[in-house]
């Protein structure tokens, strides 16, 4: 903790040092970055005193998003994310799209390069976008559990006559998961009522929505409401809810989306759909060729722009063809500095191992 705050006592000395001496030059990139760093790593106290700054559930005054949080100085475009407990990295992300139709070769036909703060389920409508603008889309588009929802299912079935297959998650509810309580499933929905039935027979007092939602992949949600009358004499209550006002409240979709969402989860239970769905791990083999044969888990080069001309150019080792299915996977891409004994062998042109040039920028 020392050095970092003689670090960052240094840094506005030299920042003051530059606008002092050289104002024209304060403006460089550089400088800017630093100045970055600066405010999203330090602030000062009430007595003036630079301190590191934390996050506010351990008393500080809280840290930038990660999607605007500048992780390595040398590429200021690279971000920092975590998938999980495990799986964490700096830098970008590749979606690959690649056909697997049974009867012809499995070639990739869309590439695409995101921040790592870019989920999976924010790139599938703008593949769907760009197959169709070059004649590539798919009949069916087999996708993992993170690009999947509602609203992708429905509108690429309105826009674009696109099967999307993937695992729909399940109802994430408290209820759900304790499989003895009431979860949302086992309430009766009438829409042409706008009425809710419950497990005990009590019928809801109010609907409200739908609301739109603040995430573009999440459906817009109608809210029925049970009221303290009705929840509090109720024998079953602690199976049903523990708000303190002990009223329930049930979520879902109109009625469209609930009618997809039924369907899907029915159909991706039975055996047909999970010998179809299974032809999607193919592509898995794809992004291991990309991480292990061509190095892509380490950016040659700084920046986004560069980063995916780096990722298309290495899928261009497959020949195109207009397909009947497609499936889409992601890769994970650091960004690593070449170390000193790196750049040295480069700037005079020297050999070295392959396993260091996977590892540079």
């Amino acid at each position: 903790m020392t050095r970092i705050l003689a670090t960052g006592n240094d840094a506005p000395r030299l920042l003051e040092h530059l606008y002092r001496n050289g104002r024209h030059r304060t403006s460089g990139p550089r400088i800017q970055a630093l100045r970055k760093i600066m405010v999203q790593n330090y602030h000062r106290d009430a007595a003036g005193r630079l301190r590191w700054r934390t996050a506010e559930k351990e008393g500080g005054p809280g840290l930038p998003p990660s999607s605007r949080a500048v992780v390595p100085p040398y590429d200021t475009s690279a971000r920092y994310t975590r998938h999980g407990q495990v799986i964490s990295w700096k830098g970008f992300a590749a979606d690959l799209t690649e056909t697997c139709a049974p009867d012809g070769p499995n070639v990739i036909t869309e590439v695409v390069t995101t921040a790592a703060t870019t989920h999976d389920s924010q790139v599938l409508p703008g593949i769907h976008t760009r197959l169709a603008r070059r004649g590539l889309l798919p009949a069916e588009h087999l996708v993992g559990a993170g690009y999947i929802s509602l609203p992708h299912l429905e509108q690429a079935a309105r826009e674009y006559q696109v099967t999307v297959t993937g695992p729909l998650p399940a109802n994430p509810t408290r209820q759900h998961r304790q499989a003895k309580n009431f979860a949302r499933d086992d309430f009766h929905i009438g829409y042409d009522r706008r009425q809710v039935t419950c497990p005990q027979g009590q019928v809801s007092a109010g609907w409200h929505g739908p609301y739109p939602t603040s995430s573009p992949t999440a459906a817009p949600l109608i809210v029925a409401r049970f009221t303290k009358s009705q929840c509090r004499p109720c024998t079953a209550r602690t199976q049903c809810t523990t708000t303190a006002d002990n009223a329930r409240t049930v979520g879902f979709p109109p009625r469209e989306l609930r009618d997809l969402q039924l369907r899907v989860r029915t159909e991706q239970q039975t055996p047909e759909w999970k010998s179809r769905y299974a032809v999607r791990s193919g592509v898995e083999g794809t992004v291991n060729e990309f991480a292990h044969g061509h190095g892509t888990r380490r950016c040659r080069y700084r920046g986004q722009g560069k980063a995916r001309i780096q990722h298309v150019l290495t899928s261009h080792r497959r020949q195109h063809r207009a397909p009947q299915r497609t499936a889409t996977n992601r890769v994970i891409t650091h960004t690593r500095r070449p170390t000193a004994s790196q750049n040295h062998l480069d700037q005079r042109q020297m050999p070295r191992p392959k396993s260091w040039r996977t590892l540079t920028t």
